[in-house]
């Protein structure tokens, strides 16, 4: 498993503020992501800050989850820039806020010259699958990326 290099983390911490991989975030998840070969995956240990119910993790911030991965899968897989199209996600049971890190896993299922098509899933500290996304990602032109969504290239999360 290799991981996966933030090409963002040294830019301008007021202009870098992912909610999702932003290091400089105070109020972000600060996800941090690895390269498995097959599909883009993720620990997360949740903080009571994140509840909807009593210890309970809430369902947008499961849904941010399942986007965040699918942008990384997006940066990685599809070897450009995107955004969120479509986020159709299913709840299967609750992730609890305090019963240890959860597991988040992005694998590109299809991708046209427009679109690709990411399966998302949230795991929690057991293994049991709580949540999935189908998650559509509208995606850029290479040089579209490079040019107006400070696209480095594939090659620089990988530090190649």
């Amino acid at each position: 498993m290799r991981k996966l290099i933030n090409v963002h983390v040294n830019d301008d911490p007021e202009k870098y503020r992912c909610i999702g991989c932003s290091p400089h975030n105070p109020i972000g998840i600060k996800l941090e992501f690895w390269d498995d070969g097959e599909s883009i995956v993720s620990e997360w240990e949740p903080n009571p800050n994140f509840m909807g119910w009593v210890d309970v993790l809430h369902g947008g911030i499961q849904a941010t989850l399942l986007d965040e991965i699918a942008a990384w899968v997006v940066y990685t897989k599809c070897a450009t820039a995107g955004v969120t199209a479509e986020l159709q996600v299913k709840y299967k049971k609750p992730v609890y806020t305090n019963k240890g890190k959860l597991r988040i896993k992005g694998t590109l299922i299809e991708q046209n010259r427009r679109l690709a098509l990411i399966k998302s899933q949230l795991f929690d500290s057991e293994g049991e699958l709580c949540a999935e996304a189908d998650v559509k990602y509208f995606v850029f032109p290479e040089k579209v990326a490079r040019e107006k969504f400070y696209y480095p290239g594939v090659n620089a999360f990988y530090g190649e």
